[in-house]
């Protein structure tokens, strides 16, 4: 199969390094991987952005295939799907006394972004538009949204957007400080 690489540029990848040499992965069952020159590979990742319950799982299989058949997917502006509701019904009965409302989001990155927009908005709606100020953690990652990399605090990640980044983000110290914990059980001596 001849494959034009130039086109996808991909995140968080030395696109030219691997451009190179690429780790192209073709499949996936299971725990695992297939590359495109038949190795298997352990997703020690568990697929990163998405929640791994496995690869081609045949209930999963099987469920995707009756949505698809029912609905693929409709925007949930000015109309919804009854399994939206559902969703958000089944959330609510989980989540703690008070926690009521569901807001669903398609990527971490968006759903932090969105938590960081819904925060703002309601300090301006109850009057205190002067709460404007997010903290978040030293080497904590938060996602790819502007928002996200503001209240994020992995400094590589800032570096290209430092001057258009939410002002006024604080962050807190990180957990792992081998100063005050040299002889943590554990570290190394």
């Amino acid at each position: 199969m001849s494959l034009e690489l130039e086109p996808f540029w991909m995140p968080f990848t030395h696109n030219r390094m691997f451009k190179k040499s690429p780790r192209l992965i073709e499949r996936g069952e299971g725990m695992h991987y297939q590359t495109s020159d038949g190795h298997r590979v352990l997703d020690a990742i568990s697929g990163l952005w998405c929640s791994n319950a496995g690869h081609r799982h045949p209930k999963i299989v099987q469920a995707v295939k009756d949505q698809l058949d029912e609905l693929d997917f409709t925007a949930p502006f000015q109309s919804g799907h009854p399994k939206a509701f559902m969703l958000a019904e089944a959330i609510k009965k989980i989540s703690p006394a008070g926690l009521n409302h569901v807001f669903l989001t398609s990527s971490g990155s968006e759903a932090c972004d969105t938590a960081l927009k819904i925060a703002l908005a309601y300090h301006h709606s109850t009057g205190e538009v002067q709460r404007t100020r997010f903290v978040g953690h030293e080497k904590g990652y938060h996602g790819v949204g502007f928002g996200g990399i503001s209240v994020g605090g992995i400094d590589a990640n800032k570096k290209a957007f430092k001057a258009s980044l939410l002002p006024g983000t604080l962050h807190l110290p990180h957990t792992h400080n081998l100063s005050k914990m040299a002889f943590s059980k554990g570290q190394p001596v």
